[in-house]
């Protein structure tokens, strides 16, 4: 089983899992991270790190979020890893609670 970045992280891209993560399974866009599937170890330690509650277990991810599992997959191909945290854009916190922001995924 693999974790998957959901849409909450949309804008805000809290890097707070990547710092926890043992094996660098995470890959950075432009207002968005993913995890690389065939690299997740399944240890769930990214789940709690995440301050916008964005990551979820494969099985666990709510229906209406179900394109991240696709998304994950394909867009961990075409980023570059990321493996320190980083400072969260300045605008995150006006983020955090916005909903619906499939549409501002930047590519």
């Amino acid at each position: 089983m693999t974790y998957v970045v959901t849409e909450s992280c949309i804008k805000c891209k809290y890097t707070d899992c990547v710092d926890v993560c043992p094996v660098d399974c995470f890959r950075e866009g432009p207002n968005f991270l993913v995890i690389d599937p065939d690299e997740c170890i399944d240890c769930t330690l990214c789940v709690a790190e995440c301050p916008v509650e964005a990551i979820y277990a494969e099985d666990d991810v709510p229906e209406n979020q179900r394109a991240f599992l696709q998304l994950n997959a394909e867009l961990s191909k075409a980023w570059p890893a990321i493996t320190e945290k980083k400072d969260a854009p300045e605008d995150a916190d006006d983020w955090k609670e916005v909903k619906d922001k499939v549409n501002l995924l930047e590519r």
